[in-house]
């Protein structure tokens, strides 16, 4: 059968989509970074940045489709050793930002390589979990899989740079879907509530509620599975883990990590230190109303009140100017994107491209919840883009490589058997 050329082959429908959501993108972008008396085009501000990374992105686009689908399945491990390796360089070559070392400088550019990590190590779990003798059943394999994985997270944290590194995560979702036990995504979404509930709640409380609960579960459960022992061991590691949340919090926490969780729970924050930027972030969505205050209208835009508002806080911008409306088409377009990308890999032939899709799926959407949740003050601030609409060119060209790889994977199904 003789392969048919990409283009035919393509889903335009996800094509629009991305172009849609990146024209969007820089629209906001030059809204909240021109200058109020706008006298010529800046290349060198960031809305004139954002363009060229945006015209850059094209190239980009036709190299990934012209590469055969087959080398990014043959090459993951060398595309993830590379990625490893660029991270490790940063502690060397690497340019501090914030107190965060996770560029490389380039004269007025930076690249960021973590996020260019996400791709290679998607590839690999890909080609991993493809492997017809892997099954994450087995204790050896789920330790491997999860060694991809965490290796990069390791590394990103050192940097450091939590939110990164907590979208690599995302992955055990991908586990999940392939066979990785309920009982692990279980354990952390519990984790997860415990961690918090105890920052709020005094721990005898939570001792008590996990009794009860305890006790309720054993009741209800058939005889064959009361083990005794194994009620006892989850009950001393839930205590551990509840009583050492104060610890943490107080020893191993930075202030800056520490500051954000307090601004999500407590309403004792001061709204012009720790406390600014969600405040004014909120202001700006919530003042934009149904239809918004329109294009280069926002007030809280122009005022420039929202800190970092052409990057993590990208959507303030879509609240305040576009309002309401504006806002929900933004959301549904994500949403259409995600559901496009899972229909697509259900509908692949190979292993490694559904898997591959499933990661694409699953780093974009946790990129995109996080991003929006933390700025209505439901997720503590956390650094992350909104896929395609935030400025950067790391960003965006990590974002377009990791979406378009897929995409070409999807456009050779047709040559698969």
């Amino acid at each position: 059968m003789k392969n048919q050329s990409v283009t035919s082959n393509l889903d335009w429908i996800t094509v629009l989509l991305y172009f849609i959501l990146v024209v969007m993108g820089w629209l906001n972008i030059f809204s909240t970074s021109i200058p109020i008396e706008f006298i010529e085009f800046d290349f060198s501000d960031f809305y004139g940045k954002q363009l060229l990374f945006i015209i850059l992105s094209i190239p980009i686009i036709i190299v990934v489709l012209t590469i055969d689908a087959k080398v990014y399945e043959k090459f993951s491990f060398v595309f993830y050793i590379i990625g490893i390796v660029s991270l490790l360089g940063l502690f060397v070559f690497g340019k501090t930002v914030k107190g965060q070392t996770n560029w490389y400088g380039f004269g007025s550019f930076g690249l960021q390589p973590s996020e260019f990590v996400k791709t290679a190590t998607s590839l690999l779990i890909a080609k991993f979990l493809s492997d017809s003798q892997v099954f994450l059943k087995n204790t050896r394999h789920q330790l491997i899989a999860f060694g991809i994985i965490l290796l990069p997270v390791f590394l990103i944290l050192m940097q450091p740079d939590a939110g990164s590194a907590m979208i690599f995560l995302s992955l055990i979702l991908v586990l999940n879907r392939e066979g990785l036990p309920e009982w692990y995504l279980w354990t952390g979404f519990i984790a997860i509530v415990l961690f918090f509930m105890a920052l709020l709640i005094q721990p005898i409380y939570i001792l008590i509620g996990i009794i009860v609960i305890m006790i309720f579960h054993y009741l209800r459960a058939r005889r064959v599975d009361r083990n005794p022992l194994a009620y006892l061991i989850v009950f001393v590691a839930a205590t551990s883990f509840v009583l050492s949340v104060g610890f943490v919090f107080d020893n191993v926490l930075e202030p800056h990590q520490k500051d954000r969780i307090n601004v999500l729970f407590s309403d004792d924050v001061d709204l012009k230190n720790e406390g600014y930027n969600l405040n004014q972030s909120m202001i700006a969505i919530g003042s934009g109303g149904l239809i918004g205050k329109g294009f280069m209208e926002g007030t809280q835009t122009k005022g420039g009140f929202v800190p970092e508002q052409h990057s993590d806080y990208i959507f303030t911008t879509v609240g305040e100017e576009w309002g309401f409306m504006g806002s929900t088409v933004v959301i549904l377009l994500f949403v259409t994107l995600f559901l496009r990308i899972i229909y697509l890999a259900e509908q692949q032939k190979t292993k490694f491209s559904r898997v591959y899709g499933y990661c694409v799926a699953s780093i974009l959407f946790t990129h995109y919840f996080v991003n929006i949740t933390m700025l209505i003050k439901l997720f503590p601030t956390i650094g992350v883009p909104l896929p395609f609409i935030s400025y950067g060119g790391s960003s965006l060209w990590s974002f377009t490589i990791l979406l378009f790889i897929f995409l070409k994977l999807d456009a050779n199904k047709v040559n698969e058997w």
